[in-house]
């Protein structure tokens, strides 16, 4: 009888193991991430924000926006990014977690070639980041949906 009650005991510490794990997953930008245009409606890309060490870095999966080469080079960008792939490039680095938002890194923007301070707010599925220069009060910030694997 005390065997069953031990096996009972780790099936149900499996099974609570087991279907907290995704939880523990949400309460990190780390995964993927539809990137969400300025406008707040037009699909840009597909990311991955991974951890490196004890901070987050990011890079692009795919390009999803309408009209925009898939196979886009990063021609604005300077020194070892310049005319890179778009895709597969390291846009997002040196985050840190503080408190409940991750900061102190930089952004990429591809487009202009320039690098932003930023931080990530995480709010559920959804992830508000802001690149700024400066001060946080001048930036902008767009907003991300939760995604899969391309």
């Amino acid at each position: 009888m005390l065997r069953f009650y031990r096996f009972a005991l780790v099936i149900l510490v499996g099974m609570f193991i087991a279907a907290s794990a995704p939880y523990a997953a949400s309460d990190s930008p780390v995964g993927y991430w539809e990137t969400i245009d300025d406008d707040g409606k037009t699909p840009t890309s597909i990311v991955q924000i991974f951890q490196e060490g004890d901070t987050l870095s990011g890079k692009v999966l795919k390009i999803t926006k309408p009209g925009v080469d898939p196979k886009a080079l990063c021609v604005a960008c300077t020194g070892d990014l310049k005319d890179k792939p778009v895709v597969g490039l390291r846009f997002l680095w040196g985050v840190k977690k503080e408190g409940d938002d991750w900061e102190g890194g930089s952004i990429l923007d591809p487009d202009t070639g320039k690098v932003y301070k930023c931080t990530l707010t995480l709010e559920g599925d959804k992830l508000q980041v802001r690149a700024f220069l400066g001060m946080s009060l001048f930036g902008r910030t767009q907003l991300w949906l939760r995604s899969q694997a391309p």
